[in-house]
C-alpha cells in the first residue's frame, strides 16, 4: 500500500517508428505489478518501484489511431517495452507521436538505437535488430493489470492430454493394418505366388536318398 507522501513520476519514455508500428520504451525499473490500458487513442501506464519506492505514471495520447488487438508488449526488469501496430498501415511516418503539439514533453525522446529514417528504403521495413518477438505477448486491448496476457495458453493442457492415446504401437491391430496396405508390401499379395519354402519341402521329401554301401569285411588272418 502506497503512502499518500508517495511522489508520482513520469518515467522516461523512448520511441521511434515503421511504416505500420511503433516503438516505445518505458523506463521503470523493477516494477512487478504495472498497470497498463492501451486503446486506440492512447497508452497509459501506472507502477511503483519495488527497488526505488517511485510511483510512475504517464499517458501517451497518439496522434492518430493505433490497434491493441495487433500490439505486443514485454516486460523486464529494467523497462516496459511495446511494439503498438498502427491502425492506417503503409502510410508516411507520423510527424510526432503525441497529439499535442505545443512542445515535446520533458520525458519523451527519441529512441534513436531503434530508429530508422523514412527515405532509408532497404531498412524501413525491418524491425528492429533487438526486437525478439518471442519475449512478447499480446495485449489486446483494454486494461493490463500485471501484465497478465497469456491466459490464452489454458488450452494447451486440453490438447496435450488429448495425446495420451500414443502410448507405443501395442494397440495397432497389424492384420488390418497389412489389409489396407493390399496384403503387403506395395500393394503385392503373397497368396498369389508360391512360396519358395513349400517348393523347397516338397522337393526334399520326394528325393530318393542314396543306398549307404556295406563297408568290405577285413581279411581272414
Amino acid at each position: 500500500m502506497m503512502s499518500s507522501a508517495t511522489t508520482t513520476i513520469a518515467p522516461e519514455v523512448l520511441w521511434a517508428q515503421r511504416p505500420d508500428e511503433l516503438y516505445i520504451t518505458i523506463n521503470a525499473p523493477d516494477v512487478a505489478n504495472p498497470e497498463i490500458t492501451l486503446t486506440k487513442d492512447q497508452l497509459k501506464f501506472v507502477g511503483l518501484s519495488a527497488s526505488s519506492g517511485k510511483q510512475f505514471s504517464v499517458t501517451l495520447d497518439f496522434l492518430k489511431e493505433v490497434d491493441p488487438e495487433a500490439s505486443r508488449q514485454n516486460l523486464n526488469s529494467r523497462a516496459l517495452i511495446f511494439v503498438i501496430a498502427k491502425k492506417e498501415k503503409g502510410e508516411a511516418y507520423w510527424p510526432r507521436l503525441l497529439k499535442a503539439s505545443a512542445g515535446k514533453p520533458h520525458f519523451l525522446k527519441t529512441d534513436f538505437s531503434r530508429w530508422k529514417d523514412e527515405d532509408e528504403e532497404d531498412e524501413v521495413d525491418a524491425p528492429a535488430n533487438d526486437m525478439d518477438m518471442s519475449n512478447f505477448s499480446g495485449m489486446g486491448g483494454g486494461g493490463m493489470p500485471g501484465m497478465g496476457g497469456m491466459g490464452g495458453m489454458g488450452g494447451m493442457g486440453d490438447m496435450m492430454g488429448g495425446m495420451g492415446g500414443m502410448g507405443g504401437m501395442g494397440g495397432m491391430d497389424m492384420q488390418a493394418l497389412m489389409a489396407q496396405m493390399g496384403g503387403g508390401a506395395g500393394g503385392m499379395d503373397f497368396s498369389k505366388f508360391g512360396g519358395a519354402g513349400d517348393d523347397a519341402a516338397d522337393s526334399d521329401d520326394g528325393e530318393d536318398m542314396p543306398e549307404l554301401e556295406e563297408a568290405p569285411s577285413a581279411p581272414a588272418s
